[in-house]
């Protein structure tokens, strides 16, 4: 009997469900590069690159194994561009009596992919992802009954779980999370490891000369790429992360400094996201390093948390709440991004580093995410949606399931307190005291009023102030509201006059980079 084995381009794993029940014999791979998929949002190139050139390095290894890969390249003459026609084509050619395929990771793809045993006549066996932690019905039950779905209470029971940094029933060294202890500003004369480097080989350099000939205007250099596509290459990172970064990776992983994009990042989320490591892999690999003694427990926690905390709950978060999840505006906002988020041409430091190294790298660590470019676009009122689809656009790593959640919820408080319970929302201080940026801004973070002083000062009580019939009866912004209270008249009238007229210079995005 024919099996056909559909594989996406984040479910490059040699553990994927439908591989390990499958014969050689019997099975066909389809691998598709499908246009519609590089249209969805306009995608960085090096994001293109990094998946396109891993997906054919992935076809390769199956091959080499002994299996039949069945790959449509994005470029073949008969590429219809989207999965259902694609798959279509592929039961012509091959007449599968069965298509067992893991389930997307996508809401979406999910949706589309649900009307194909009737639309293409063939049985499908749609099979669990189980490369993560926690299934979706695990976290439903957990999520059943919940006024609040915080995670850190997630967080314990996966450290429970997996038994990773416990001391039997307990945590390792007494307490579950060291977050007080990982927010260290950077300095410029610290060493900086920088991040492991890989040559692009013969796919890899055929596959840039293809998305740079596919899409031209496409946002996102593509010189300099340096990223693994391999399963032994993202085995080589982690590797390299764990001896070079780890050990101060919870110290600075909220600092920002000029010129360093990756600092004591790991680079391995997009390894992650698109299957060639394992969340558990990783994790355990860290705590070796802190039992070993070559790295402290702030940084092997922190690190650990990022995965089975952050990672494993947004993906329950994402299926718990979709698809309604994706159009939550709990604020209200409607404003449009801003053009600078696409040119990274703005007089603010913070702002231009953190877009120029995105659009240079498809990379920008976490807290430039949440409190530079997102908190930006939250205090400035710009559409959830569209800050939702940038994200996801830009960045290497981003896949629906983990940066929705991330971006909507977190970031920009489109849903309400689901994820966060008070806003991510600061002034230049934050920025100014985790980062060397506002020493080199035509901006003075010490200002509040008038066309010197840093946008983040007057837009944030702009924020606070716009916002006080949604946010004044949350207790955690209840001190907030009373300095806005005390606050003299005439300055904060000054205040929201300077974020007035700020906002009345902000220049819609004039292009969608497609």
């Amino acid at each position: 009997m024919t099996v056909l084995i559909p594989i996406f381009a984040d479910q490059l794993s040699l553990d994927l469900p439908p591989l390990s029940i499958s014969d050689k014999d019997s099975a066909i791979i389809l691998m598709m590069e499908v246009r519609s998929e590089a249209e969805t949002v306009p995608h960085h190139r090096k994001k293109l690159i990094f998946l396109f050139s891993a997906m054919r390095h992935f076809a390769k290894s199956l091959r080499d194994q002994g299996w039949l890969v069945d790959y449509v390249a994005l470029t073949d003459e008969n590429n219809t561009g989207s999965f259902t026609q694609e798959l279509r084509r592929a039961v012509q050619r091959h007449a599968p009596k069965q298509i067992r395929l893991c389930e997307p990771s996508e809401y979406r793809v999910l949706e589309e992919a649900s009307g194909w045993e009737e639309a293409l006549d063939v049985p499908i066996t749609l099979m669990p992802d189980s490369r993560f932690i926690a299934s979706k019905s695990e976290f439903a039950r957990w999520a059943d009954g919940r006024k609040q779905y915080r995670m850190e209470y997630f967080y314990r029971e996966m450290r429970r779980k997996t038994e990773l940094l416990m001391d039997g029933d307990d945590p390792e060294g007494g307490q579950w999370n060291f977050d007080k202890d990982n927010r260290k500003p950077a300095k410029a004369d610290l060493f900086m490891p920088v991040p492991k480097r890989f040559e692009p080989d013969g796919i890899t350099k055929d596959v840039i000369e293809m998305v740079e000939t596919e899409f031209p205007t496409r946002y996102g250099d593509t010189g300099d790429f340096f990223y693994a596509v391999t399963r032994d290459g993202a085995l080589e990172s982690l590797s390299y992360f764990i001896e070079e970064a780890l050990p101060l990776f919870g110290d600075y992983q909220d600092a920002m400094l000029t010129g360093e994009p990756f600092l004591y990042h790991s680079l391995l989320s997009l390894y992650l996201n698109a299957g060639l490591l394992g969340p558990l892999e990783i994790c355990r690999a860290v705590e070796t390093a802190y039992k070993k003694g070559d790295a402290p427990l702030n940084a092997a926690e922190g690190y650990i948390r990022q995965i089975i905390g952050w990672r494993e709950y947004v993906r329950g978060i994402y299926w718990h709440f979709m698809p309604e999840y994706l159009e939550r505006n709990a604020l209200g906002a409607t404003r449009d991004l801003p053009d600078f988020y696409w040119t990274g041409e703005t007089d603010m430091h913070c702002l231009s580093e953190a877009v120029g190294q995105t659009k240079q790298h498809a990379y920008a660590h976490h807290i430039q995410r949440l409190m530079v470019t997102g908190n930006f676009a939250m205090l400035t009122g710009v559409n959830p949606k569209q800050v939702h689809e940038w994200y996801l656009a830009v960045y290497i790593d981003a896949f629906e399931w983990v940066e929705l959640p991330n971006t909507l919820g977190m970031s920009q408080f489109g849903d309400g307190g689901l994820l966060g319970s008070k806003p991510y929302a600061s002034s230049g201080a934050y920025i100014n005291r985790m980062s060397n940026y506002c020493s080199s801004c035509k901006y003075d973070v010490k200002q509040r009023i008038g066309p010197e002083a840093c946008p983040f000062n007057s837009l944030y009580w702009h924020f606070i102030e716009r916002n006080e019939d949604v946010l004044k009866g949350n207790n955690r912004m209840s001190m907030i509201y009373r300095n806005l209270e005390k606050m003299d008249e005439q300055v904060k009238a000054d205040i929201l006059k300077t974020a007035d007229s700020f906002l009345e210079r902000l220049v819609p995005a004039q292009s969608d980079y497609l």
